[in-house]
């Protein structure tokens, strides 16, 4: 089994960093046995497609576009994450949709794909999350150890 644990957003606009401080703090604190790799995935938009495709299950971590609160939690897996032409969740140019959409049409999707995410509070330019998502960084880093974990996969905590 070979696990993806991606973090997507650009951090020079506020929320929009969310996924990649849940991944640096997920780093920070853990040591992840050698089939599960975390990475930020930045705005890499198509040049991680492979990552996606060479892996058997996929947990992204985003600030995403929803009809809730702002910092409001959101899980959504598989057929719940639209994957074709519509509205983007996420405020990437080249978006989570096109990334799972291609990976579907080139019979490569992943067996389980989990998004974790948080509605966005602000998109201004910044280098901090807003009150909001800032709030939700820990919450969304216990829900990639609980899926993790209930997938079987145990990481090490590091020691502070």
């Amino acid at each position: 089994m070979k696990i993806l644990v991606l973090g997507l957003g650009n951090i020079l606009l506020q929320d929009e960093g969310l996924g990649v401080r849940v991944i640096e703090r997920l780093q920070s604190e853990y040591i992840f046995p050698a089939e599960v790799t975390v990475l930020d995935g930045g705005t890499l938009g198509l040049d991680l497609l492979g990552m996606i495709e060479d892996s058997t299950r996929v947990i992204i971590v985003d600030a995403l576009r929803s009809n809730l609160a702002p910092g409001a939690l959101l899980r959504l897996c598989n057929t719940e994450i639209p994957v074709f032409l519509g509205p983007k969740m996420s405020p990437h140019q080249i978006g989570l949709q096109d990334l799972l959409g291609l990976a579907m049409l080139r019979g490569h999707f992943p067996e389980e794909v989990i998004l974790l995410g948080a509605q966005i509070a602000q998109l201004e330019p910044g280098l901090e999350l807003s009150p909001a998502l800032s709030a939700q960084v820990e919450p969304l880093c216990a829900r990639v150890m609980d899926e993790l974990a209930r997938w079987d996969v145990r990481a090490t905590a590091l020691r502070k």
